[in-house]
């Protein structure tokens, strides 16, 4: 589901210029539209992630760049596995049979 700047804006419970701020650090990274920010249910998420970080955990901005970096890394090696994994069970199917 692709939602609107306004609706990102309350069901992420956030204002303007915490966005914008979000945004510059590239804590979100929304897609183009064409005339606003488009925002994905992914977006949301980490809106929810960064807003836990800071409020209830309390961690600084510095910090907040390293743990969303650490996982984006993680979802990236997670993909990367997968891909891995799906080669190789497509692999041992082709040569099933094959002595």
């Amino acid at each position: 589901m692709i939602l609107t700047k306004m609706d990102f804006l309350e069901r992420a419970h956030l204002d303007r210029q915490t966005l914008e701020v979000w945004i510059k650090e590239e804590w979100l990274i929304p897609t183009r539209a064409e005339h606003d920010l488009a925002f994905s249910e992914a977006d949301l998420a980490r809106a929810k992630l960064i807003r836990e970080l800071t409020e209830d955990m309390g961690v600084n901005p510095e910090g907040v760049g390293i743990v969303l970096h650490l996982l984006d890394q993680v979802h990236g090696l997670r993909r990367a596995m997968a891909e891995v994994l799906k080669s190789i069970h497509q692999r041992s199917g082709s040569t099933r049979g094959v002595p």
